[in-house]
């Protein structure tokens, strides 16, 4: 006689919530046999990592048409100044940016300069008036000059190098000598040259410098210049006396060979005439007076 259930147990029965055990069998075999795999799997070696890919050849760049990114050595001149000077440009630039460098040289703004172009000879070659142009686009080689034409309205040649008409700080002798914070002041204040005490001992002391000596020469004399750190030089004595180049006695001689830095005059006075380069001043002390006849510098004495 078959085993009547409880009217509960078939309600979940009929809701699938009750389930036979050959089912929970089959499902706990089934979860067994998942977890053994994992198992398994995770004791398995790990299998080494693909090799990387190839290096791919990186695309070479595209070298520039031959002379287009050569640099230029050029020369600068400019209408409004004396200046020449040599610089060195690509020939990639555009006239208008060439300007603009230029401009920093010249000063001469790129808007209103114009660019002319000249060969080595002086000659006009053209005028870079393209701005949008290269500068490689003009015939233009190593050592030709570019003259930057200033045309800013009202200005003229020589502006910038004409120092007469800039404003200058004057004061009067009167005023200067009343100022507390002038180096005459801070001189006087600590008996600094011509301030010193002894200041005119000094001065008359150097004055007399050389006299004994030089009175013992007169023009015409034949005579032998040693000054340190310089080879003797022979000569003739023209003149003997004060200057106004520097206190003191001063003796001055012609040399025999163009050795000297004259020709007789010191800043604009002449004190005797003698051809350039064979005059020159010494103090007494450094020249001396004698027999010292003319040397032959291709004499046979002296091999």
């Amino acid at each position: 006689m078959a085993k009547r259930e409880s009217k509960s147990i078939r309600t979940f029965r009929a809701a699938g919530k009750i389930r036979s055990i050959g089912t929970w069998l089959r499902e706990g075999f089934c979860l067994s046999s998942f977890i053994l795999l994992r198992v398994l799997a995770s004791e398995l070696p790990t299998p080494p990592p693909p090799p990387p890919p190839p290096p791919q050849p990186q695309p070479q760049p595209i070298p520039p048409p031959p002379g287009i990114m050569s640099m230029l050595t050029v020369h600068v001149s400019s209408s409004i100044s004396k200046l020449l000077t040599e610089k060195r440009f690509d020939k990639a630039l555009t006239i208008l940016a060439l300007k603009e460098k230029l401009e920093l040289i010249t000063g001469s703004t790129a808007t209103y300069s114009k660019l002319e172009l000249h060969n080595d000879k002086g000659q006009l070659v053209c005028v870079m008036g393209n701005d949008a142009a290269m500068l490689g686009s003009y015939p233009i080689e190593d050592f030709m000059r570019i003259h930057v034409v200033d045309q800013t309205p009202g200005r003229t040649a020589g502006e910038f190098e004409d120092t007469s008409k800039v404003e200058k700080f004057e004061i009067s002798t009167e005023d200067y000598a009343q100022r507390e914070d002038s180096v005459r002041a801070f001189k006087e204040r600590n008996k600094m040259g011509r301030f010193a005490e002894d200041y005119e001992e000094k001065m008359a002391e150097k004055d007399r410098e050389g006299e004994e000596e030089a009175s013992k020469m007169k023009v015409g004399d034949r005579c032998e210049v040693t000054v340190k750190n310089n080879i003797p030089r022979r000569g003739e004595v023209l003149f003997v006396g004060k200057t106004d180049f520097k206190a003191g006695w001063w003796v001055g001689v012609k040399y025999d060979e163009p050795l000297g830095k004259n020709d007789g005059s010191v800043e604009g006075k002449r004190y005797f005439t003698c051809p350039a380069k064979h005059g020159g001043f010494a103090r007494p002390h450094d020249v001396a007076v004698g027999d010292f006849p003319e040397e032959d510098l291709f004499s046979d004495d002296e091999m």
